[in-house]
């Protein structure tokens, strides 16, 4: 796994480095050559504009510049002022070098030839704006991102695309757009998440020294970034001694007279994922329908209201057959009312791994007065629990909805007050964004999220479906459960992939990612088995 810092963290694991004799000076000349070795493995690079800005992230440019000359490149400095006169020591005596080294200059153009500049461009190195930047973005830098945005070389960002927030993801309105960005010493969440996704590019960490992991372990990374390898320890083994009933039992709670297609669409992602056996248990008004679209599964019938929602009734029936079961899920399609926070509630009760999504949360939030964090006793249990709110449900539970999370570290933030407040490893939060992170006590995983297109209604059903068949099948095993929810989110991502391959990257529905759950499960079984291709020849 990759460790993954916040920015303040960043800035002790540069102090804690230069206690073990790396000096301030070294770290940015390593900085510099990081980034122009990663411009000289390019292909076809033979000239580089080396934007520069007033700090060390400049600094980091005109090491580069000068690094990248000795290689015989033709390469040019764009600085807004003159170099005598940058105020930070260090860039400024590694400007001065550069400049005796030969490395031509620019000072101050205007947007005309800096355009001009541009188009002699192979490579764009931005070194404008560092990971100190927050706000938005001042002269003359909004021009020149906005001319490096035009031009047609490629970019490559130093620790940040100049505009983004490595903190939060948000980008100003001029952020450079990168083709890769080479970060110092660890990932940051902002780089993962948000506008980062579409701004970074390929993401290379540079540690600049043979210290750095260790001491970015010791700083607490806020959160791991998983690589394929890393689920070898949760992915369901390979074996012919299997029937229906080794495989793991399913229910789904769920549906309503207006919403049974989420509850569907849930119980076929179970099956797709590998349970052996799944049932679903709806309003009697919806049964119907669901028994129409679910040859293989059998649907059971419950009590509901003049609304078609679920009532206290079906609490007995419910609690029956959960107790049958390897795994629960309880929510898609529910609907709010006195009825189904009784039967989440009941449910909560039960010492059978539960999985709470969609309206089961919102339920759940309705118990506690969206307040989860402060009546931990609530979700106390000794089975699994795995909560699985997009950022909108997660503000509800944490603060009735007055803050939702607007980044990928507000989202840790607010899960982290859940998970913390209950404090027992059975229970994971997974937290839906456009990059999601599975929280649990001990620590918070990203998996690697999936393309654009899995941003369609009833995608997060499949999800919910899918990681209550993962439980069942893992039902009396000692697994890591927050590794467990990454991989299936990993999964759900790959489906998204394939399904946007078959019909397109607009045209995905969440009936798409249910048809190729499971050609989804066996790549990412096979490249974590496998991460790398065998040498031919």
């Amino acid at each position: 796994m990759q460790p993954v810092l916040n920015i303040e963290d960043v800035k002790c694991v540069e102090v804690a480095l230069t206690r073990e004799g790396v000096s301030v000076s070294e770290l940015m000349h390593r900085a510099g050559y990081a980034a122009a070795q990663e411009v000289a493995e390019l292909d076809d690079v033979e000239s580089v504009v080396v934007l520069t800005g007033l700090g060390n992230n400049g600094g980091d440019g005109w090491v580069a510049a000068e690094a990248l000359k000795s290689r015989g490149m033709s390469v040019q400095v764009v600085c807004p002022i003159d170099p005598d006169e940058l105020s930070g020591d260090l860039a400024r005596q590694v400007a001065q070098s550069a400049v005796r080294a030969g490395v031509p200059i620019v000072v101050g153009p205007s947007r005309d030839e800096l355009e001009s500049l541009l188009l002699t461009a192979d490579v764009v190195l931005d070194c404008m704006l560092g990971t100190g930047f927050h706000g938005d973005v001042r002269a003359p830098f909004d021009i020149w991102i906005d001319c490096v945005n035009s031009c047609g070389a490629r970019v490559v960002s130093v620790d940040v695309p100049s505009g983004l927030s490595a903190q939060t993801g948000h980008a100003s309105q001029a952020c450079v757009i990168a083709d890769m960005t080479v970060t110092m010493l660890s990932l940051k969440p902002g780089l993962l998440a948000d506008d980062g996704r579409d701004v970074c590019g390929a993401i290379v960490v540079a540690p600049l020294a043979e210290q750095t992991e260790r001491l970015v372990v010791d700083a607490d990374p806020v959160a791991w970034r998983t690589d394929l390898a890393d689920y070898l320890d949760v992915t369901p083994p390979r074996s012919a001694a299997v029937d229906k009933f080794t495989r793991g039992s399913v229910l789904v709670v769920g549906g309503s007279r207006r919403f049974p297609g989420a509850a569907i669409m849930a119980a076929r992602a179970a099956a797709r994922m590998g349970a052996g056996y799944v049932t679903l248990a709806m309003p009697a008004s919806a049964a119907g329908v669901a028994q129409a679209h679910l040859l293989e599964i059998p649907v059971v019938a419950l009590p509901e209201d003049m609304d078609g929602v679920l009532t206290s009734e079906a609490r007995d029936v419910v609690l029956k057959l959960a107790e049958r079961s390897s795994a629960v899920l309880v929510g898609p399609g529910m609907r709010v009312s006195g009825g189904t926070c009784a039967l989440v509630s009941a449910l909560l009760s039960v010492p059978v791994p539960l999985v709470i999504d969609a309206d089961g949360l919102n339920s759940l939030s309705r118990l506690t007065n969206g307040g989860l964090p402060e009546f931990p006793e609530v979700i106390r249990r000794t089975a699994p629990l795995i909560l699985t709110p997009h950022r909108g449900e997660l503000g509800r539970l944490v603060s009735d909805g007055k803050d939702r999370p607007d980044s990928l570290v507000a989202q840790l933030d607010d899960s982290r007050k859940i998970v913390w407040s209950d404090g027992g490893s059975e229970l994971v939060v997974v937290s839906k964004g456009n990059a999601t992170a599975c929280v649990g006590v001990e620590r918070a995983v990203l998996p690697k999220p999936g393309p654009a297109a899995l941003a369609t209604a009833g995608a997060g059903d499949v999800l919910s479906g899918m990681l209550v068949s993962a439980l069942a099948q893992h039902h009396g095993e000692d697994v890591d459960l927050t590794l467990l929810a990454a991989y299936v989110c990993e999964v759900h991502g790959y489906a998204g992939t394939i399904a946007a391959e078959r019909v397109g990257s607009h045209a995905v529905m969440a009936t798409d990612l249910i048809e190729v759950v499971g050609l989804a499960a066996d790549a990412v079984d096979e490249h974590a088995t496998f991460p790398e291709e065998p040498d031919e020849g």
